[in-house]
């Protein structure tokens, strides 16, 4: 890791110092055994991470140009069958098999550069989810994470500096008003790169994480997962999901992304506070995951403005070690 090469300098926003001192501490452990299974003292709360402490820019309710969003599904649907999960077996029951989301509705899309409320029930709004330390309860999330697609069928994309410790974090995809319609999963292991752990490399401000099954399933069978995209140009569309700390239900907002550095991505949607952090970006076209809250000013100083960390071969090797400790 680590293998971003750059010409001159240029000022960098690091760690918050309290995770800074902390990670030092296991610097070279790290670079002996990698981040598996990293267990530092807290979970962070920096950049979008934080609770912001102004109030967040209002999201409509309703936008007149969507169209109505898939029902939720906890509705009951007209067959008499238990649960709307068509892979449920016959003795299931909706503890153990939650109902699966249904297809993405791509017309949820709003227009570029507005952002609303996520449509509840649609398939990539699914597979997004909340962190919480602990039990989720409302109110008390602090992160956003994605299910990322994989052989093991057990990881999640957020940023790096979302959290040090996998001591109590809990994943719950779909969240809302209080209800993880899909279940919980809880975190197992935190993969970063030698360049975020050694020196809080802004550029490599992405983790993905180990989640141990829930009820014999682990999620990506439950909610699907986002194909990880690496070397998109800067010029891509994307769908950027996130969870505003002081909301109950995710956001959305579509618009092309820019060159904010050789390795930032930075977009402009309004609304996305503290929280929002780790939320991933879509590309509308492939349908793959190119970027997280997160890198520069640790995903922005500002709700308006995001950043990402480029996806590059850095995170690509990332993601291949980290599959490999899952399986």
């Amino acid at each position: 890791m680590g293998k971003h090469r750059r010409e001159g300098s240029r000022r960098r926003r690091l760690l918050a110092p309290s995770l800074f001192t902390a990670l030092s501490a296991v610097a070279v452990a790290a670079v002996l055994t990698g981040t598996h299974g990293l267990d530092l003292s807290d979970t962070t709360a920096a950049g979008k991470a934080a609770r912001s402490t102004r109030a967040a820019v209002p999201v409509p309710a309703t936008d007149p140009a969507a169209v109505a969003p898939p029902a939720p599904v906890a509705a009951p649907t007209p067959s008499a069958a238990p649960t709307a999960d068509p892979t449920a077996t016959a003795t299931a029951t909706p503890a153990a098999a939650p109902a699966a989301p249904t297809t993405t509705t791509a017309a949820a899309d709003v227009a570029l550069g507005t952002t609303a409320p996520a449509p509840a029930g649609d398939r990539e709004t699914g597979t997004v989810g909340a962190l919480f330390s602990g039990t989720p309860t409302a109110g008390d999330h602090f992160c956003t994470a994605s299910v990322l697609h994989s052989a093991t069928g057990n990881l999640l994309l957020t940023a790096a500096h979302c959290l040090s410790s996998t001591d109590g974090v809990t994943f719950a995809p779909g969240y809302r008003d209080g209800s993880a319609p899909y279940g919980t999963w809880r975190v197992t292991a935190i993969h970063t790169t030698a360049g975020w752990s050694q020196k809080g490399d802004e550029d490599e401000d992405f983790a993905i994480l180990e989640t141990a099954p829930s009820n014999g399933r682990n999620v990506e069978d439950v909610v699907g997962g986002n194909r990880l995209g690496t070397d998109e140009p800067f010029g891509a569309t994307v769908r950027l999901y996130g969870y505003p700390a002081d909301a109950e239900a995710p956001v959305l907002c579509t618009n092309t992304t820019g060159q904010q550095s050789a390795y930032q991505r930075v977009v402009h949607c309004p609304a996305y506070p503290g929280g929002t952090s780790g939320g991933p970006w879509i590309n509308t076209a492939t349908g793959d995951v190119i970027g997280a809250i997160g890198g520069y000013q640790q995903g922005g100083d500002t709700d308006d403005i995001s950043y990402s960390a480029l996806f590059d071969h850095t995170i690509a090797d990332l993601y291949t070690q980290a599959e490999a400790a899952a399986s």
